[in-house]
């Protein structure tokens, strides 16, 4: 994984997610991480987001997350930036749900593999 480029990233980040295990999903993320979630909360530093996307793992059961219509701003050796679309469905407490939005994240070289420094999610 450590010669991950910064656009096989986006591949893992959606597989871990998918897996809705931290474990797989820790090692994709910065240790100085900021997740800003659609509804405006705002998790800082890896132990909070962490939380975040555990509580969304509990609640949300089958979740099936994308990232599609990818934008890159800037990509460099240590750091690139990109825009895209996401989609959420799952089951909560029996009914199904989901979502969609826009997002902004910026991923940095750390310990030679790409991480999640910040991620801003937004609606459409």
């Amino acid at each position: 994984m450590s010669h991950m480029s910064s656009i096989n990233f986006i591949t893992a980040y959606e597989s871990a997610l998918a897996s809705q295990n931290w474990k797989i999903v820790a090692p994709l993320i910065s240790t100085h991480a900021s997740v800003t979630f659609s509804n405006g909360t705002v998790h800082q530093g890896k132990e909070q987001v962490q939380k975040a996307f555990e509580n969304n793992f509990s609640k949300i059961k089958n979740e099936k997350f994308s990232i599609e219509n990818v934008v890159w701003l800037k990509q460099e050796p240590i750091y690139a930036v990109y825009l895209f679309e996401f989609y959420w469905s799952g089951m909560m407490d029996g009914q199904s749900v989901s979502g969609n939005g826009i997002g902004t994240s910026v991923i940095i070289k750390e310990d030679n593999t790409w991480k999640l420094l910040a991620e801003h999610l937004g609606r459409k």
